[in-house]
């Protein structure tokens, strides 16, 4: 049994090509979308997070109108860029939107990718300690943010407050019981699997990863998961951790899944380069009838290490569309590779 859900990069353009042509259809649409994922039988709803771009930001306040509209899907994010954080409101917010959802939130949150603006994080208020980089604050917010999840109190209260107090330091409220357990990281390289292992958060690996050995990317992959794994064991957590994969796969069951990816499945991974000295491998996308398609995905070894496979989803299309997206593997690809 593999869980499966869908990935959105919540895209919006002002297009008469496009579905999502303003940020409150992006916003709305998302919403519909994983109402119906979670009534065809997915596993989760989740979304990127970029800032000064035409695609989903602030993540929470859609987080949380998914949990009040839907019952089971899990909810989540892949990823929230750590460097533009304040970790202690960010608690309160996650906090929030998981007890709305019922305890569904499996925040993905990372160092983040290539910024649309020369260090937007400095617009966001946040600077690097120094002897600190962009990453190394980034860990810094992540490590506050792990901490506060706990729930123990660390504020001095005041002795003379506006409410009464409980005895004792005061915690962020509202507290989210298990929280801690759902947090995920997503990472590009061995080490940073490693790092997050040690910590105790899940693993979310994308459909790019620093290209450490020339290999293609999902056997790169599979090797990061078994890394990650040998870490976790070594460090010791009371629970067992998940993995993630995401990838790019349509099945083709009719002649608008043919017009639209008939010829974007194509076996090659892409190299390209991050900055000037970070070379990475993207992802191929699978686009084929089912019955191939199930062949093809049969030979993804970092698909078959990962337990949560998410599905990016061309989410300007709309959500009819989509929907039908996830539908396809759902019921004609996942029964044949044993997912369902």
């Amino acid at each position: 049994m593999k869980k499966i859900g869908f990935l959105s990069f919540g895209h919006w353009t002002p297009s008469q090509q496009s579905a999502t042509r303003s940020a409150a259809d992006v916003l709305s649409q998302s919403i519909d979308l994983a109402v119906a994922a979670e009534e065809l039988g997915a596993d989760g709803a989740y979304f990127r997070v970029h800032h000064f771009a035409r695609q989903l930001a602030s993540p929470f306040p859609l987080l949380a109108a998914i949990g009040a509209k839907t019952k089971k899907i899990e909810i989540g994010t892949g990823v929230i860029d750590m460097r533009y954080e304040n970790p202690f409101y960010m608690v309160e917010d996650a906090g929030s939107a998981d007890l709305i959802s019922g305890g569904r939130l499996q925040l993905g949150i990372s160092r983040g990718s290539p910024e649309q603006v020369v260090e937007g994080y400095r617009y966001f208020g946040h600077e690097p300690a120094e002897g600190e980089d962009d990453a190394a604050m980034a860990r810094r917010h992540t490590e506050v943010f792990l901490e506060q999840l706990e729930g123990r109190g660390f504020a001095e209260p005041n002795p003379r407050p506006m409410f009464p107090n409980p005895p004792g330091l005061l915690r962020l409220e509202p507290h989210a019981e298990g929280l801690r357990k759902r947090i995920w990281w997503g990472s590009a390289t061995n080490a940073t699997a490693e790092w997050a292992a040690g910590l105790g958060m899940n693993l979310q690996s994308s459909t790019l990863k620093f290209d450490e050995t020339g290999e293609p990317l999902h056997k790169q992959q599979a090797d990061q998961i078994r890394t990650f794994r040998a870490a976790w064991k070594k460090a010791g957590h009371d629970f067992e951790p998940r993995v993630s994969v995401s990838r790019s796969i349509f099945a083709l069951t009719n002649d608008l899944d043919r017009a639209y990816f008939g010829r974007s499945g194509g076996g090659q991974d892409q190299i390209g380069y991050l900055d000037e000295k970070t070379r990475a491998v993207f992802g191929r996308s699978y686009a084929a009838e089912p019955d191939r398609l199930i062949e093809q995905l049969k030979g993804d070894e970092a698909i078959a290490e990962a337990d949560t496979l998410l599905l990016t989803v061309p989410n300007q299309l709309g959500v009819d569309y989509n929907a039908h997206v996830i539908e396809a593997i759902l019921k004609h690809v996942a029964p044949g590779l044993g997912w369902r």
